[in-house]
């Protein structure tokens, strides 16, 4: 297993200050116990005046610790695939990601169908898509097509560009709707699709793993919620 390669090099400091802003609401940092800040930050290879897109950006959680690392003299894109207006915690998650914005000319947030959401007005840094990867390939997205997708991403990217995917870990030899049915993925499956665009596979980190998961319920059961097995891979464009 490759292990937590390509860490960013940003000082410590930087990552503390990022988790520690003040600018993060209670409903973000009441998060932190299960979703691991300051380890993902250090694990993406993040950098200040980056370009990053926070894909499927839900309420912001990563937006907000993105523009604070990537400062001043960076840019997120927080991106919305529009079938997901269906939902309501989702248009009013980016209400709050478009008043954040507000005070954070560093933000910007675009909507569009799911592969032209993945398309940005400058050559990024970093793209990151937590905990919604497998939603892609569920009806409700369209499905989408995986092929174009992380094609889209690679033109996205800059050479050297880091893709970064997080999410719920399904049981080896799941059948392909547990997408569906338990809101998971095999990583050998994201690794299989990511890689067929041209990525290589730099890093994995097992900072969300949890081997107590029997990954039998999904993400939002009460027996396994904020505890289930999840797995971060990252990939680069050559």
């Amino acid at each position: 297993m490759l292990g937590e390669a390509m860490a960013s090099d940003l000082p410590d400091a930087v990552i503390a200050a990022a988790v520690a802003d003040p600018a993060r609401p209670i409903t973000d940092t009441d998060r932190d116990a299960n979703r691991k800040p300051a380890a993902m930050l250090e694990f993406s290879g993040i950098k200040r005046g980056g370009r990053v897109a926070d894909y499927a950006a839900g309420a912001g959680y990563f937006t907000r610790l993105f523009a604070y690392v990537v400062g001043p003299n960076g840019h997120v894109y927080a991106s919305v695939p529009s079938p997901l207006f269906k939902y309501p915690n989702i248009v009013k998650g980016i209400s709050e990601i478009q008043l954040y914005a507000v005070g954070h000319p560093n933000v910007s947030v675009n909507f569009a169908s799911p592969i032209d959401a993945a398309r940005y007005p400058e050559a990024l840094d970093l793209f990151w898509i937590s905990q919604n990867y497998h939603d892609l390939k569920d009806s409700f997205m369209g499905p989408v097509n995986m092929a174009a997708f992380n094609r889209a991403v690679y033109a996205a990217l800059k050479p050297g560009g880091i893709y970064i995917v997080l999410d719920h870990a399904a049981a080896p030899g799941s059948p392909d709707n547990v997408t569906d049915t338990l809101h998971r993925i095999e990583p050998s499956v994201v690794r299989r699709e990511v890689e067929a665009a041209g990525f290589r596979l730099v890093g994995e980190s097992q900072a969300l793993a949890n081997p107590a998961d029997p990954h039998t319920a999904g993400p939002f059961n009460p027996s396994i919620q904020g505890k289930t097995d999840q797995f971060i891979l990252k990939f680069r464009k050559p």
